[in-house]
């Protein structure tokens, strides 16, 4: 629907014009197999597990801004996850530190869509003369003056 440029409140009103029935019926099936299963079975257990969910799920129809799953947010945090345990053997604290300062000021260069290249080069011939070094932060830098972005 996104793909298709439509706006929130169209978004919303086909998802309760069709996805909320598709849960309402996945909701009415898990109830009738909930008495095939014991609760300490695998499927007694992924019944009320998703059962548990399903108030959460069900949100997504009332905004469309809202999105079904988590996928973007997962995405955008998976290399810290899987680097994780390499940044245990960053030296020692301190390095440790620095080295989760620049992941966040690249991570910062990608959300305001800044070009890490150069934004680097810019900023560290830079910094020795910049009076205010916050107008280098990558969501300050690319409305200064005279860069190209």
């Amino acid at each position: 629907m996104r793909e298709a440029n439509l706006d929130c409140q169209a978004i919303q009103k086909r998802r309760q014009e069709e996805s909320y029935k598709i849960i309402q019926e996945f909701e009415k099936w898990m109830n009738s197999v909930a008495g095939l299963f014991t609760p300490k079975s695998r499927m007694g257990k992924a019944l009320v597990y998703t059962y548990t969910l399903l108030p959460r799920l069900s949100r997504y129809v009332l905004d469309g801004r809202y999105n079904i799953d988590n996928n973007g947010i997962e995405n955008a945090i998976r290399p810290i996850a899987v680097g994780r345990k390499n940044y245990l053997f960053c030296g020692n604290h301190d390095a440790a530190v620095r080295a989760a300062i620049v992941y966040s000021l690249l991570g910062s260069c990608k959300a305001y869509d800044v070009d890490v290249r150069t934004w680097l080069e810019d900023i560290l011939k830079r910094i020795p003369v910049e009076k205010d070094i916050d107008t280098l932060l990558p969501y300050l830098w690319q409305t200064l003056a005279g860069n190209s972005h």
